[in-house]
């Protein structure tokens, strides 16, 4: 999802963090890179002007907040203005009303509308606990009916079909009657696939809406289309009046643009986003998560997340402690680090979720994980439980025992104290500065390890 964009301003980003001083021409200079980098991804030119416009307002002339650098300020404030760009307050489903909930789907042929009814069932059904039904007014494209009911009996969603097939709007009155009678919570109403320009179509579908009054009325854009369906969702909103928009496609090699313009073109919040093809992956619009994956900021927080996840909190409980009291780290510490590591796939993994993992580590991309785990793991099992807990005390005899019996030789023995040593002395500095300011620090040390 937006990996192209994301790799771009991710070397933008690059280019100017590292600045202490920015000057008038390095910003002018960073704006053309933003410009260009949104035009490639497709953005409406009239969002770029604004976006543009609005961040060289925030920074020229102004103040540098105190705590950030003039890299970071730009930074932050390219962040603040890509949200506001994309993100609406409105981006929740209401279903405290009388039953049945109907959410009405539209957009054009081959957008994924019809795997996003299921999609949107089974999320509602997971997520709300709600009694959920399918149905279609689809008369036109052949097997349409059928794909519906298919898709919803491989993933347990109940599927009705009303044997009107000529009238739509009788069809779609039948499938609220049914729904009520048998008392679902939501009813999920797909509709055939159709262009703005198609004004019988258009007019059938505004004949439908008024009909069954739904909640929600939910285009769906197909990522991949660019530009042009951003002007074709505007079109039906004018029309029809859309309440949310759902973004499909997400994981294809797609520019983004289109993400990025929907929501302020038509003026309605982007309610969901597919992401791949499988029925789970369908979740919830979260602006900040999209603006931190554009930004290279994403993973970077999802590795907290596999962190709890794979170490556990009472782990990282003990690490926190450990941080606390620096001076009582000592290679058992370590030892048990290491091996937290390696529950997390891997040094190599961890590192190429970070923003600068693929630049910063290119001698580290090689590195045999369960080689370099099984040295250290060697290494500190020779070792006396007294020089475990004094590492200072190995010197050069000890360190021909330790290399003898873990199978190594002394410059292993040297390279891992000196790792032991640069993690204690990165604890310090989280201990003393946070954990922001210890990043810098984590970039440099990195490259020192086998």
């Amino acid at each position: 999802m937006f990996n192209n964009l994301s790799k771009k301003f991710i070397k933008i980003i690059q280019n100017i963090s590292g600045y202490g001083r920015i000057t008038k021409q390095d910003i002018q200079n960073t704006l053309r890179e933003i410009r260009k980098t949104l035009l490639e991804a497709d953005v409406s030119l009239l969002i770029i002007k604004i976006l543009i416009k609005k961040i060289k307002t925030k920074i020229i002339g102004k103040n540098i907040n105190s705590s950030l650098t003039p890299g970071q300020e730009v930074i932050k404030i390219l962040k603040e203005e890509l949200l506001s760009i994309i993100e609406r307050k409105d981006n929740n489903i209401n279903l405290s009303v009388a039953s049945p909930a109907v959410i009405l789907m539209m957009g054009l042929q081959g957008s994924g509308k019809t795997t996003s009814v299921i999609k949107l069932g089974k999320f509602i059904y997971n997520n709300y606990k709600k009694k959920v039904l399918v149905a279609s007014t689809d008369i036109y494209r052949p097997a349409a009916i059928k794909q519906l009911k298919i898709l919803s009996q491989n993933n347990k969603i109940d599927f009705f079909k009303s044997k009107n097939i000529n009238n739509t709007v009788l069809i779609s009155q039948e499938c609220i009657k049914y729904a009520k009678k048998k008392l679902y919570d939501v009813l999920i109403l797909d509709t055939a696939g159709r262009l703005h320009t198609n004004e019988h179509m258009m007019q059938e579908l505004y004949n439908i809406k008024n009909t069954i009054q739904p909640i929600e009325t939910f285009f769906v854009i197909d990522t991949m289309m660019g530009q042009e369906s951003i002007n074709i969702a505007d079109h039906f909103n004018q029309s029809i009046n859309v309440t949310g928009l759902i973004l499909t496609k997400l994981d294809s090699d797609t520019r983004g643009g289109s993400a990025l313009s929907a929501s302020y073109i038509t003026k309605k919040p982007i309610k969901f986003i597919g992401t791949g093809e499988q029925i789970k992956s369908f979740e919830i619009f979260n602006a900040e998560k999209i603006v931190s994956k554009i930004l290279g900021m994403h993973n970077t927080l999802s590795i907290i997340e596999n962190i709890e996840k794979k170490i556990g909190k009472k782990n990282i409980q003990k690490i926190k402690e450990k941080i606390k009291q620096n001076n009582k780290f000592n290679l058992y510490d370590f030892k048990l680090q290491m091996q937290q590591m390696e529950k997390l796939g891997g040094i190599k993994n961890v590192l190429s979720k970070f923003p600068i993992g693929n630049s910063c580590f290119k001698n580290f991309q090689n590195q045999n994980n369960k080689k370099f785990f099984s040295k250290i793991e060697a290494i500190i099992n020779s070792m006396t439980p007294f020089e475990r807990t004094h590492p200072e005390s190995i010197k050069g005899s000890r360190k021909k025992r330790i290399a003898c019996g873990s199978g190594t030789n002394i410059q292993d023995i040297n390279k891992l104290l000196k790792q032991f040593h640069e993690l204690k002395n990165m604890m310090k500095k989280i201990q003393k500065n946070g954990i922001q300011k210890t990043i810098q620090y984590f970039k440099n040390m990195i490259p020192n390890i086998f």
